[in-house]
């Protein structure tokens, strides 16, 4: 039986089978441990269950001489120094597929609210504004038929353009390599599905905005660095682009009295991709499943740490 530290409680009963063969602590409350507790919990561990909020980095991956599986409840693993973690021999795993139809379900969600203007057309019947049918009352712009930028070729966006399709949309995706500055000015939508790496931190800046659309509308569902948050506030001030809807921000949560959360046109949710119950819950199972199988001595089913940089890490 190994000692497991598990950074937050999960939806489901996943964490009862890690329970049923390894001692596990879980963090109890609802915001992430502070950086020294993160730290006790990991350093007398086998096992460590985080969560994308936790810095996995390769000071704390060097203080926890037991440590010999890190299992992140996320499909990204840009928490996590992979790399220390390797050079340890270490084995890492995330959470795939399972959460990609409920992100692609809010992707959808968040482009139909910002190009209807829903948030505000909810705003005004609670402040008692509505006074009858009108005409020209917050007209917004069609999905249908549209052409839509999505910014990743991934599982989620394959699940997205899938989704377009039956709202007749003109969907280009732009991977790796493309000419995004080409791309962006004829999408009425840019939509980012793209990891967190050194290349798209700050991917989308003032110069890819402003050759945006100005009616335009940016959807992100994948993380919250790849944008400006200072350019957006800015393009959204001055009618560079329409609205923008954001699941996740820069920084996260973006405080009330941040001032992106001030410009006209915003709808943020916070971090709600994968949110539903079946989503969250197999995402727990496939966690507890890493978890399980390197703790006895097996290849994560879903490692992100190839055997190969693991093999050569154990024989140092």
């Amino acid at each position: 039986m190994s000692r497991c530290f598990v950074t937050r409680e999960l939806p489901g009963s996943a964490l009862d089978r890690l329970r049923g063969e390894h001692e596990v602590e879980v963090w109890p409350d609802r915001s992430p441990p502070p950086r020294d507790r993160l730290a006790e919990g990991t350093r007398r561990a086998a096992g460590l269950l985080c969560l994308l909020t936790d810095p996995i980095d390769a000071d704390l991956i060097a203080a926890c001489p037991d440590l010999r599986a890190i299992s992140n409840y996320a499909v990204g693993t840009d928490n996590v120094d992979v790399a220390a973690a390797s050079a340890r021999g270490i084995q890492v795993g995330n959470t795939p597929d399972v959460l990609t139809e409920a992100t692609a379900d809010l992707t959808l969600a968040l482009m139909l609210a910002a190009l209807r203007r829903l948030p505000e057309a909810e705003a005004e019947v609670r402040a008692g504004r509505w006074r009858t049918w009108e005409p020209a009352l917050l007209l917004g712009r069609d999905l249908a038929g549209a052409g839509v930028l999505l910014v990743g070729g991934g599982r989620i966006g394959r699940a997205v353009a899938r989704r377009l399709g039956g709202f007749g949309c003109h969907v280009v995706i732009a991977g790796r390599g493309d000419a995004l500055a080409d791309l962006l000015g004829d999408a009425d939508v840019v939509s980012l599905h793209c990891p967190l790496t050194e290349d798209t931190r700050g991917l989308i800046g003032a110069a890819e905005l402003d050759a945006m659309n100005p009616t335009a509308v940016l959807v992100n569902t994948a993380r919250g660095p790849i944008v400006d948050a200072d350019a957006l506030e800015q393009a959204l001030r001055t009618g560079a682009i329409a609205a923008a809807a954001l699941d996740v921000t820069d920084p996260e949560p973006l405080p009330a009295d941040h001032p992106l959360m001030g410009a006209p046109g915003l709808l943020v949710t916070p971090h709600v991709g994968s949110a539903t119950h079946a989503a969250r819950e197999a995402m727990a199972d496939l966690a507890v499943d890493n978890l399980l199988a390197a703790l006895a001595g097996e290849p994560m089913p879903h490692a992100v740490n190839g055997a190969d940089s693991l093999r050569g890490a154990r024989s140092d």
